[in-house]
C-alpha cells in the first residue's frame, strides 16, 4: 500500500528591506532566514543613501537586523521587536501565507 502525501506548495513572498544610511561604507541583512550569515545578504545602496535587499521567504515569522559597518542597527522603520539571546533587541517581521 503506499501513501501519498499530500503536497501544499507554500509560495515564497518578495520581501524588501531597507535602511537608510548615507554615509555606511556596507550594511549587510542579517536574520534568521539566512543563518545570520554576513555573506548571504549584502545590501546595495542608491542614489539617495538607501539600503536595500529584496528576498523571496516562505510565510513564517523571521527575526533580523542590520549589520552597519561591522555594528548592529535595528530597522528604525518597524516597531516589532524581541529579545534575543544575547540581551539586546531583534526585529521581527511576519510574512503572510495569503
Amino acid at each position: 500500500m503506499s501513501v501519498k502525501k499530500s503536497e501544499s506548495k507554500l509560495k515564497r513572498r518578495k520581501v524588501i528591506f531597507s535602511l537608510e544610511s548615507p554615509d555606511a561604507k556596507e550594511v549587510i541583512l542579517m536574520g534568521d532566514f539566512n543563518q545570520w550569515n554576513p555573506k548571504k545578504h549584502p545590501m546595495k545602496k542608491d542614489v539617495n543613501g538607501v539600503w536595500k535587499k529584496a528576498t523571496l521567504l516562505l510565510p513564517g515569522r523571521y527575526e533580523y537586523r542590520f549589520l552597519v559597518d561591522n555594528q548592529w542597527e535595528n530597522d528604525p522603520e518597524n516597531n516589532q521587536t524581541c529579545l534575543n539571546r544575547f540581551g539586546s533587541k531583534n526585529n521581527f517581521i511576519v510574512v503572510p501565507s495569503t
